[in-house]
Order: C-alpha cells, then sequence, then structure tokens
C-alpha cells in the first residue's frame, strides 16, 4: 500500500493527503470551505510568485469534502478520465 497514490481526506486524523504529503486540515466545515474557495483563488493568480495553478484542483478537492456539487463534478472527472484513458494505472504511469 506504499506505492499506492492516495488523493482524500482522512478522516482519522484531520489531514489532506497528497500521495506521500500530508497537511494539516480544518475538521470545521466552514474551515475547509474558506481554505477550498481561497485556494481556487489563490489558483487563478498562480502566475504570481509563490502562488501556482496546481492551488485549483487541490481546491476543488478540498471544496469536494462538503459541497455535493463539487463532489459530482470531481466524480464525473474521474469516470471521463477512465473512459478517456483506461491505460493509464495512476498518476501519469501507463
Amino acid at each position: 500500500m506504499a506505492n499506492q497514490r492516495n488523493y482524500r481526506i482522512d478522516s482519522d486524523t484531520g489531514r489532506l493527503v497528497l500521495g506521500r504529503f500530508e497537511m494539516p486540515f480544518p475538521r470545521s466545515r466552514i474551515g475547509r470551505i474558506v481554505i477550498g474557495v481561497l485556494l481556487i483563488i489563490g489558483g487563478f493568480l498562480g502566475f504570481l510568485p509563490i502562488l501556482g495553478f496546481w492551488m485549483i484542483p487541490v481546491g476543488l478537492l478540498v471544496l469536494s469534502q462538503d459541497l455535493a456539487t463539487v463532489r459530482r463534478w470531481r466524480r464525473r472527472l474521474a469516470v471521463w478520465w477512465r473512459k478517456r484513458y483506461p491505460a493509464v494505472k495512476r498518476a501519469g504511469r501507463r
């Protein structure tokens, strides 16, 4: 299981898991929504130093924890991706 990539929010430890990186994460719903929105806004300013376009998908991942609409979008994207690229096992590896 060490080789398996996980992109999720661990409900036991309250941490955001992005592959092998873990970040502390607020357990309150309002805190998660605020962080998700701030990540997306920061992602749109990705051309500036420090900020990056990587913040948009992370923000959507955070928001999908609490907002059903974003969760549906994320799930549809995952299903579409698997249909379009069935040979890709994980993270760009064929």
